[in-house]
């Protein structure tokens, strides 16, 4: 019986220092985090976008959370832009960091790449401006019309690409994913980044 008692008050104990250490104190750490402020919330455009981001499976080749240069110097030198900080992410439902990095970083893809046509091109077909990418395509975000109407945001597709005859127009679900890259922008500073040890150098 003793035993049991035993057991049972130990499995109590690391219970709560797991919910301790994996609850409570990241949930006080984040909770004094400050937001930055130039961080704008997202559009309802952005928003949907994201949506799409999450639904075509974006997130599995791609990461949104270039390290620090003292962990991982590499993240710097390929120009993904300054380490991530948790407010960066306050508007996040749910968090979209990503662990596979099949693809580059996108957590700076808007200002690396800030142009809607080039986002657009390289979601029709990411060979147009890549010849080697292993990206997928998502045509099924275009519409093929013989003629463009008024309104309609035309993708301009070097001719071994396009179609034989007609044009190439984005959907309001292509603009959106667009919206969403172009946001991706987090070159404000951020009052929270760790400040970079030179002395070490």
């Amino acid at each position: 019986m003793k035993g049991a008692l035993a057991i049972m008050v130990g499995a109590a104990l690391i219970l709560l220092l797991a919910m301790l250490t994996l609850v409570v104190m990241p949930y006080l750490q984040m909770s004094a985090e400050q937001v930055p402020p130039d961080l704008k919330p997202y559009t309802e455009t952005q928003q949907r976008g994201r949506q799409l981001y999450i639904a075509n499976g974006c997130i599995y080749c791609h990461s949104q959370q270039p390290r620090d240069p003292g962990f991982a110097p590499g993240d710097r030198d390929r120009g993904w832009g300054r380490p991530s900080v948790p407010g960066d992410y306050a508007y996040d439902q749910p968090h979209l960091l990503g662990t596979m990095r099949t693809g580059p970083d996108l957590f700076n893809v808007g200002a690396r790449l800030p142009s809607i046509d080039w986002q657009l091109l390289h979601l029709y077909n990411p060979r147009v401006v890549h010849k080697d990418s292993i990206m997928p395509s998502y045509p099924f975000l275009f519409r093929h019309v013989d003629e463009a109407e008024a309104g309609d945001k035309v993708v301009y597709l070097p001719a071994s690409f396009g179609p034989e005859s007609g044009q190439i127009v984005a959907t309001d679900d292509a603009l959106a994913l667009a919206e969403y890259l172009l946001v991706l922008d987090h070159t404000y500073p951020a009052p929270t980044l760790p400040k970079a040890d030179n002395s070490k150098e």
